[in-house]
């Protein structure tokens, strides 16, 4: 790990947030390299939930909402760790993760821990001038909500029928005490999740069919199967709405780690949203002729960890070199464009192959030092090609395509390129 998360700063990937004030914990800034990678991450995310189905649609909701919203979702009363604090060296602690009846595992202080006492994990602002409990809004600890509460607004505009999904990607917060691992538990992440609504008594078919799929859409990403794994939450596990959960797992250098939940949620939210609000969120079968509250199946997956994912899967050391084996559709740089030398007109003639290819992908020109220096620099990128122009190049209009994992080259015609790229970088 602290060799990927040095990577990562030296590489443009990731950077710790405010670091020239010392940074601030749990937060980070996605640099020029990891701010491409998380877009394509969402946007294969995006494609294979909406573009690729007929059956889902789209949702953006506002971050701030109803503090009832709230309430009616339980976050309010039972959305909080249990915490002490060692009076000594003032660590904090999650009381269900320290032995109490031993001593400080920091400072090794006996009968140091304070009281145990609640803290809610949800970040609480105030709406409007005047900061009083009148005023008060959270940050949302997750997009569902707002999924939930336009249930009707998007299947009426829409025009669906169940079974159906509504699919979102944004930013939730929470207020962790123990955040950790780079970017693997963060106070601000980016979810992608959706929830398919269904009739009551075809909720166990459609959890089954989601954990199938969300299975599949890691291969698409390129992980090794190897580390992939489902864990099925026991009864004591499950959260209070759920009927099954199964969690995808992924084998981090630090362990076996939740990626994705899939969840069976039955008709919890929908109900309590209607108890809440007095709407009715009933939906009405033309054809049975019943009006019910659909069971939701969630799948529900952390965009920030995923990267992070993909970027352990991917780190691979070598002989010569440390290379990114990144999955062409979630590498940052699609290609590089690299003029052997600096004279003889090939710099003239790259750049003219990169503005042909840019617009279409996210191409990177390189002319400073050895080709071989060059090579490990777009290597540790994870950028799949690169695109040489040489001499042979002055003599026939062919150019030297290098392909990452395996280092083969082959000569490709200049008017070809954009056509080779296209075949290889379908996702």
């Amino acid at each position: 790990m602290d060799k990927l998360v040095s990577l990562a700063k030296r590489r443009g990937f990731i950077f710790q947030s405010s670091e020239i004030y010392g940074g601030i914990n749990s937060c980070y800034d996605y640099g020029p390299l990891g701010v491409e990678m998380k877009k394509n991450i969402k946007e294969l995310w995006w494609k294979s939930m909406v573009y690729e189905r007929d059956d889902i649609e789209g949702l953006d909701a506002s971050i701030l909402m109803h503090p009832k919203v709230w309430e009616a979702s339980g976050h309010v009363a039972g959305f909080s760790d249990p915490l002490v604090d060692c009076k000594v060296c003032k660590t904090r602690f999650r009381a269900d993760q320290v032995d109490l009846e031993k001593p400080c595992p920091v400072c090794g202080n006996r009968d140091s821990f304070t009281e145990i006492r609640q803290f809610n994990l949800m970040f609480k602002t105030f709406m409007g001038p005047v900061e009083d409990s009148a005023n008060v809004v959270f940050l949302r600890p997750e997009t569902a909500q707002g999924i939930y509460v336009n249930f009707h607004n998007v299947r009426e505009a829409a025009r669906k029928k169940l079974p159906f999904g509504i699919a979102q990607i944004g930013k939730a917060f929470r207020n962790e005490i123990t955040p950790g691992n780079f970017i693997f538990r963060t106070r601000e992440f980016e979810q992608m999740e959706m929830q398919y609504f269904v009739k009551p008594g075809e909720d166990e078919k459609w959890f089954e069919y989601w954990k199938e799929q969300r299975m599949k859409w890691y291969q698409r990403l390129g992980l090794k199967q190897e580390k992939l794994r489902f864990h099925q939450h026991a009864p004591d596990e499950l959260a209070h709405y759920a009927k099954a959960a199964f969690d995808i797992e992924y084998e981090f250098p630090f362990g076996w780690n939740e990626i994705e939940g899939i969840h069976n949620r039955t008709d919890f939210d929908l109900s309590r949203h209607q108890e809440f609000s007095g709407k009715d969120l009933r939906y009405f079968d033309d054809q049975t002729k019943e009006r019910f509250i659909p069971y939701i199946i969630e799948t529900s997956v952390g965009c920030d960890r995923t990267l992070l994912t993909c970027l352990v899967d991917a780190y691979t050391e070598e002989e010569e070199r440390v290379v990114l084996k990144l999955a062409p559709a979630i590498a940052p740089i699609k290609a590089a464009v690299l003029p052997l030398v600096k004279r003889d007109g090939m710099p003239e003639i790259a750049k003219q192959i990169v503005d042909d290819l840019r617009g279409d992908y996210r191409i990177f020109y390189d002319d400073a030092g050895s080709i071989g220096r060059r090579y490990r620099r777009m290597d540790e990128a994870g950028t799949p090609f690169c695109v040489t122009v040489d001499s042979q190049t002055l003599e026939d209009q062919t150019v030297t395509v290098r392909e990452r994992d395996s280092m083969q080259q082959e000569r490709v015609h200049i008017k070809e390129v954009k056509t080779y790229l296209d075949e290889r970088l379908k996702a």
